[in-house]
């Protein structure tokens, strides 16, 4: 199946288990919101750089390296000074690929990314297997399907034996830095009534300036990111104690019970007792989290 945007064809394949696509774009662009997939995200970027913000910090993609980000983890991206970019999309359900492949631990090592610097010969051998994909997409001749899922496992192989050390010291900008040290001090922080007043003086910037440069970097508002902090945290409670719920919204940082309710269902579109039910019925079942 191929949906078909403008000069950008998305391919969709394996019943929506695999989709691929191939961009180039001129002028500053941003994903305007933080956003997670069903499944992993593949990012090969051939030309240009962008900027994530995922696991947390702000991160530099520059041409020739590769980003994983595994399913469900939040994440943005907005331009860098290079304003255009390049580059080829990959979203796959991991049960596509080798049993040897397929375990989220060796490849995230308990982060939210991974980041590969690819050498020149290993940056050829990527393209070529990422080209290989899109030609077998875009003829769509007999068991293109199988040619590409083939492809996608020598091209997780070929990251396996990639000479490069995850997350081997990311070259960020120093812009880039500060936000990553802010979001840290939030996120160390969050149970508290933080304000973005006393968050700005820590970091001897002014609020406005503080408030621009944290949504431009990672698409949150500053009192945004807190809520979101304490849902997430709330959620792993519910799912996974028994603790009341009213001493779970305090634990998180909410004053009253009846704005937790209303910021939790707001986010989640369930009610806490009903997110917990939910938890508790997955588990009991065996089965994996809600889509």
């Amino acid at each position: 199946m191929v949906n078909v945007t403008g000069p950008n064809p998305k391919y969709h394949l394996e019943q929506g288990r695999f989709s691929i696509q191939h961009m180039m774009r001129k002028g500053a662009t941003a994903m305007p919101r933080p956003h997670s997939h069903k499944w992993v995200e593949l990012y090969y970027l051939s030309e240009g750089e962008r900027v994530y913000f995922v696991d947390n910090r702000v991160i530099t993609v520059h041409k020739g390296e590769l980003i994983l980000i595994p399913g469900g983890e939040l994440h943005s991206t907005a331009s860098s000074e290079i304003a255009e970019f390049e580059r080829i999309l990959i979203h796959y359900d991991p049960t596509l690929l080798p049993q040897a492949l397929r375990d989220e631990s060796i490849w995230f090592h308990g982060r939210g990314y991974r980041l590969f610097r690819l050498t020149l010969r290993e940056q050829d051998d990527a393209e070529n297997l990422l080209d290989r994909m899109l030609e077998e997409c875009r003829l769509g001749k007999p068991y293109y399907e199988s040619c590409v899922i083939a492809l996608l496992t020598e091209l997780m192989i070929l990251l396996q034996r990639s000479g490069g050390s995850p997350q081997a010291g990311e070259r960020n900008h120093p812009l880039h830095e500060l936000v990553t040290d802010v979001a840290t001090y939030i996120r160390a922080r969050y149970r508290e009534a933080l304000t973005i007043e006393e968050t700005a003086k820590h970091f001897f910037i002014s609020p406005s300036y503080l408030s621009r440069i944290f949504y431009r970097f990672t698409g949150f508002h500053f009192r945004e990111y807190i809520v979101h902090l304490r849902v997430r945290e709330a959620e792993r409670m519910l799912a996974g104690s028994s603790v009341k719920i009213q001493e779970i919204a305090a634990a998180v940082g909410f004053e009253h019970l009846s704005h937790f309710n209303k910021t939790f269902k707001k986010s989640t579109g369930l009610t806490p007792l009903q997110y917990r039910k939910e938890a508790q019925s997955r588990a009991s079942s065996g089965s994996g989290p809600k889509e």
